[in-house]
């Protein structure tokens, strides 16, 4: 997989509305699900008892929302770099939709693309729609827009 470097404003506004990716896949355990169940203090059964989501509505353990929220760092870098600016720091989130649950032991991987650019008061404003699909299923596991300040 080939990390696409954006090293001026230019180059990402050249970038806008146009894929990039998709990136390798990963693979979401039930011991990333626990490590994540631990750091945030979500231990809901249907995340990290095996035995009772068997019966549940999922059929097994399904990953957190916010746990497949948290890999777009994971997914970002390795969909593009930017080398631009003193610093690039998150701003926010405009949007995140969960369209399907992600079993524990399902692969994902993501697609994202630059969807606006502008100059703000604090810096340049950078907002990328990530999707992240679920290796074998039509509906993502997750869309989101995340919004980078990129600080000159």
């Amino acid at each position: 997989m080939t990390v696409h470097v954006f090293a001026s404003l230019d180059e990402v506004e050249s970038a806008l509305d146009r894929p990039i990716g998709p990136g390798d896949w990963l693979l979401v355990d039930q011991e990333r699900v626990n490590a994540f169940a631990d750091a945030t203090g979500d231990h809901q059964w249907i995340h990290v008892d095996a035995e009772r989501a068997a019966a549940g509505p999922f059929g097994g353990t399904i990953a957190h929302g916010y746990l497949t929220l948290s890999l777009i760092p994971h997914f970002g870098q390795r969909l593009f770099r930017l080398d631009l600016g003193q610093a690039r720091v998150n701003y926010g989130i405009n949007k995140a939709r969960f369209p399907a649950p992600v079993p524990v032991g399902s692969r994902l991987r993501a697609h994202a693309a630059f969807v606006d650019l502008r100059q703000t008061g604090a810096g340049t404003s950078l907002t990328t729609r990530y999707t992240i699909e679920i290796d074998g299923q039509e509906k993502p596991a997750c869309v989101a827009e995340t919004i980078t300040l990129i600080l000159q």
